[in-house]
């Protein structure tokens, strides 16, 4: 008879072969697969692309008209200030109906009327010369830095005009010199390209288990594995061992091409990163292990993970959209969101460093959420094919 610990031993070589079988029959699914690649390797590469060479939210050389009514040689300087800005390709009109079509159409975000009067106005000191700036309001934003951008350059030109015309003594007391942290060049594509990565593990680790195990359930595989002496437990983690894998690959691969190929600097650990990365998708599978086990449908499957995956990570983890401006009860919201505390993480990493309370704080509630995920998984898969 063997005894107790022989039986321990013996059951615990079987539940090793039984795992190993299982993820090798998971990897070489995944290899037959042609959507798995897709996802895990060809949408990775399409989102780093669109993220770092085509989406910028850095408004350079805006279209804008300048009408100048008044020729004076000051508002020439004026008009050659705006020219060699950065920030706008300036068409020059002397009559601002020529530009009401334009504006109309959208071919210019803005005008900077110069009246008649400007020249006149400045050298009377009872009088103050205006210019008058009018933006395209259907498009807020860009309203906003036509505005701000245009006051910019008129008080770095009123600055100009005084060293030229020797009045320093009107030059003010006090100055701003603004200094920027963390992104100094306030290049948006930093921002994006380190949030991208979260969206990119929500994609590879929600969709994916999400569309493949809803599947199994489909083409009765999974009823085939309920009726041998698999587990529950093993079956979970053959089924997240793989993915997990896959998307830790999928995920060093987007880091190294965001940092060689688009000048995204890492300026926390490597090491840390990848744990944040492991956890967080860790927490992904088991959100698309909880919405196939309760679906069990492809197309349903896909719909619930795009509603609950997907669209949260895009629109309330501050991806994109500041939080702090969401009215309260949204805010409130972002918290079950695990997205948005991987989001903090890797803009904390990528542009500031390794500040232990912000990702320790990030860390927890991932990890917890993504507990739950698994359990309410490892509870509704049972044994049984009612």
């Amino acid at each position: 008879m063997p005894t107790n610990a022989e039986m321990l031993s013996e059951e615990k070589k079987g539940r090793v072969r039984r795992m190993r079988a299982l993820m090798v029959k998971e990897f070489f699914q995944i290899i037959r697969d042609p959507s798995s690649l897709l996802i895990t390797v060809f949408l990775p590469l399409l989102l780093i692309f669109l993220y770092g060479s085509g989406v910028s939210l850095d408004l350079d050389h805006l279209r804008v008209g300048l009408v100048m009514e008044d020729t004076a040689p000051d508002v020439q300087t004026f008009a050659k200030s705006l020219t060699d800005s950065t920030y706008f390709d300036v068409k020059i009109v002397r009559d601002r109906r020529e530009l009401a079509d334009d504006l109309t159409r959208g071919t210019i975000r803005g005008m900077f009327v110069v009246p008649s009067y400007f020249t006149q106005y400045r050298n009377r000191p009872d009088k103050v010369a205006p210019i008058l700036v009018i933006a395209d309001g259907s498009e807020t934003n860009t309203a906003n830095f036509v505005q701000n951008y245009a006051l910019g350059v008129f008080q770095n030109w009123l600055v100009q005009e005084s060293i030229t015309s020797g009045a320093s003594h009107e030059l003010p007391l006090i100055t701003t010199e603004p200094r920027f942290w963390y992104n100094e060049q306030l290049e948006s594509r930093f921002f994006l390209l380190s949030g991208s990565l979260a969206i990119i593990m929500t994609l590879i680790g929600a969709l994916l288990t999400a569309l493949v195990v809803a599947r199994e359930w489909e083409r009765g595989t999974m009823e085939a594995l309920m009726s041998t002496t698999v587990g529950i437990g093993e079956l979970v983690m053959a089924k997240v061992i793989p993915y997990f894998v896959l998307g830790m690959i999928s995920m060093i691969i987007c880091v190294f091409l965001s940092i060689f190929i688009y000048d995204l600097p890492l300026r926390g650990s490597f090491l840390v990163l990848l744990l944040v990365s492991a956890l967080f998708l860790f927490c992904s599978l088991g959100l698309g292990l909880m919405i196939s086990t309760l679906t069990k449908n492809q197309v349903l499957a896909y719909q619930i993970t795009l509603i609950t995956a997907f669209l949260p990570a895009y629109i309330l983890s501050g991806f994109l959209f500041e939080i702090h401006s969401m009215p309260k009860w949204i805010q409130l919201l972002t918290y079950i969101i695990p997205a948005k505390y991987f989001v903090q993480s890797l803009q904390s990493l990528f542009l500031v460093g390794n500040v232990w309370s912000l990702i320790l704080y990030d860390m927890i509630p991932i990890v917890g959420i993504g507990l739950i995920f698994f359990m309410i998984t490892a509870s509704k898969t049972a044994k049984r094919l009612d």
